[in-house]
């Protein structure tokens, strides 16, 4: 739901979910290689470069040769992806602050209580194995 809220009013073409991920993974982490950006978003390296290949006909990534690996590629965002992806953080920040502060203050209080919990939720989700 915060997805579609944030997508309201937006005048440029709509990315899809995996290609924001993306976006936002490489503008985090520039010069990341695709098989690191395939391990961190538990996706398979073709479907990255699949992923890599639309964003780069979009111009909002681009690749470069690996100094250190000649066959390796490293991902960098454009100028325009880092201000979309931006732009989305700031909107994000603005919604859900404008939804929290609205809350009543035994609510916040739950939700700040519940972070740290959350936070270990998400980097367990982060380090399970893959299942077979």
């Amino acid at each position: 739901m915060l997805r579609r809220r944030l997508r309201q009013g937006l005048e440029q073409p709509r990315l899809r979910g995996a290609q924001v991920e993306l976006l936002r993974l490489v503008t985090d982490s520039p010069g990341l290689r695709v098989s690191d950006a395939a391990e961190e978003l538990c996706l398979a390296g073709n479907s990255v470069s699949t992923l890599v290949n639309q964003l780069v006909a979009q111009g909002l990534l681009r690749r470069e040769v690996d100094p250190a690996d000649r066959r390796a590629v490293l991902l960098h965002a454009t100028a325009e992806a880092e201000e979309r992806i931006e732009a989305w953080r700031a909107r994000r920040r603005a919604l859900v602050g404008r939804l929290v502060a609205g809350l009543p203050e035994g609510d916040r209080e739950a939700l700040a209580a519940a972070l740290p919990a959350l936070r270990s939720l998400a980097q367990g989700l982060r380090t399970l194995p893959e299942e077979e």
